[in-house]
């Protein structure tokens, strides 16, 4: 969930400490208006996380961690209601995920369909991004993490294939390596945008647009409306990075041999990977019927762990020992609870009412644009797509359904720009440090690269999209 903090030497260390309590220290110093001690403190403590979130003194969790410490320490909110987070559905179903997704990694599975696709399709360097890119998009629905799917399931067939070819960083990386990495690594910008499942940060936006607005964001509803740009992406950004970052070789029949001798090794499905796709695929169902029934999402996902369980795939230690998702836990639980307060409070009403005259006079469709653009380029200040979805999506959402804009296609747009906003830097998500740490591109190719694709993203996602959604009746 979140990076383990490496020391920094000097200022740049004491800076990461200074920054929450200085941040904190101007909150509180500001006129607090017709707002009492409790609620501007609710404040100065959010505030105090974000920048803890950024600066990252600590790990992200146990950032949070304090910050509920303190609203209860410094009586802001009474102890019961400071850990009511911890019991909002939403929080598990992002928990459970992450066991699912637990199972994949277990069971090798995940590899299992990554090499398949490669030896069914991957001929040519450019369909063996495409493989890649597919492998993501048919893992994410059931692995919440990017940087698990991505880094710890693609990153390693990706750099086997490139080794294979006799790529490596330094004077043959462009031989077939810095394709790939780049072609993969924003295919899963694109792939984590299209389910409430594949990114932390998804569900954690339907809660957001839940508690300000009442609008239900469901599993299906989101699919739905990411399927024709998410779509799109998928078949344009292979593609237009091949033009970017051409690789030196064409036809590589080789890989497709490589991908059958792993295959080979791997021998047939086991037992605990039947099981593993079986769980998988009911979960899938029950998830895209949801309007069928009554079984919420959150119960559909803690019914698949439990069946994991009991069919051995996976043991109690393993649910133990998945500390990602119980710092998710932790730092979902604590956001949630100081989000859900803060509405309450009219906080984020005021601030609303404060900043809408700013784009007051455009019409609904341009403002949430416009929104949408700001919202993307202001993650170069971020190195966490889930802090910049706490940090900017409720000021964001706010003053989009403030111009008028529909709160569902509102939330589910901003959700998607949720993803995609990590196109441009190397430090923007968890996969982005992986695949450029691989050492294939420079960091001004990255950034250079970065940027012509987030370009592409955005020209994507709101020309394809919004006609989409017009015909889905979402405005």
């Amino acid at each position: 969930m979140s990076e383990p903090v490496a020391a920094a030497p000097g200022w740049k260390s004491a800076g990461r400490w200074l920054a929450p309590p200085a941040v904190a220290a101007a909150i509180w110093a500001l006129p607090h208006g017709r707002f009492d001690a409790r609620a501007w403190g609710l404040l100065t403590v959010f505030a105090a996380t974000i920048a803890g979130l950024i600066a990252q003194p600590l790990p992200g969790g146990a950032v949070v961690l304090v910050a509920v410490a303190l609203v209860g320490l410094l009586r802001i909110v009474p102890a019961p209601q400071a850990l009511s987070g911890f019991a909002n559905p939403t929080v598990w179903l992002i928990v459970a995920a992450f066991m699912v997704g637990r199972g994949f990694v277990k069971t090798r599975l995940g590899e299992r369909i990554a090499y398949a696709l490669i030896g069914a399709f991957g001929g040519t360097a450019l369909r063996l991004g495409y493989s890649l890119v597919l492998a993501d998009l048919v893992l994410a629905p059931a692995i919440a993490s990017n940087t698990a799917r991505a880094g710890g399931v693609l990153y390693p067939i990706t750099r086997s294939v490139a080794r294979a070819f006799d790529s490596e960083p330094g004077p043959t990386a462009r031989r077939l390596g810095a394709f790939l990495m780049k072609a993969v690594y924003q295919g899963d910008l694109v792939v984590s945008a299209m389910f409430l499942t594949a990114m932390t940060g998804n569900p954690l936006v339907a809660e957001m647009a839940r508690q300000s607005s009442g609008v239900a964001v469901t599993w299906a509803g989101w699919a739905l409306a990411a399927a024709l740009p998410g779509a799109a992406g998928i078949a344009v950004v292979p593609l237009l990075v091949y033009r970017l970052c051409p690789p030196e070789v064409g036809p590589v029949p080789e890989a497709r041999g490589l991908a059958r001798s792993r295959l080979a090794e791997m021998g047939p499905m086991s037992r605990a990977e039947k099981r593993m796709l079986g769980v998988a695929i009911a979960m899938l169902v029950l998830w895209a019927t949801g309007t069928w029934h009554d079984i919420s999402s959150t119960t559909v996902a803690l019914a698949g762990v439990a069946a994991l369980l009991l069919l051995d795939v996976l043991q109690w230690s393993d649910i133990q020992s998945e500390g990602v998702a119980w710092d998710a836990f932790v730092w979902f639980g604590g956001l949630v609870m100081m989000a859900e307060k803060m509405n309450e409070a009219g906080l984020l009403s005021a601030f609303v009412a404060g900043v809408a005259p700013l784009v007051g006079g455009w019409r609904w469709p341009v403002a949430l644009a416009c929104l949408l653009l700001l919202y993307m380029y202001a993650h170069y200040f971020f190195a966490s797509l889930t802090a910049h979805v706490t940090a900017l999506f409720p000021a964001f959402f706010a003053l989009a359904c403030a111009r008028g804009a529909p709160p569902l296609l509102a939330a589910l747009a901003l959700g998607f720009f949720s993803s995609i906003n990590a196109a441009m830097t190397h430090y923007g998500t968890g996969p982005a440090v992986v695949f450029y740490g691989a050492g294939y591109l420079s960091q001004a190719e990255w950034w250079k690269i970065g940027f012509i694709m987030s370009l592409a993203h955005a020209t994507l996602w709101l020309a394809v999209g919004f006609p989409w959604w017009k015909a889905l009746g979402l405005w």
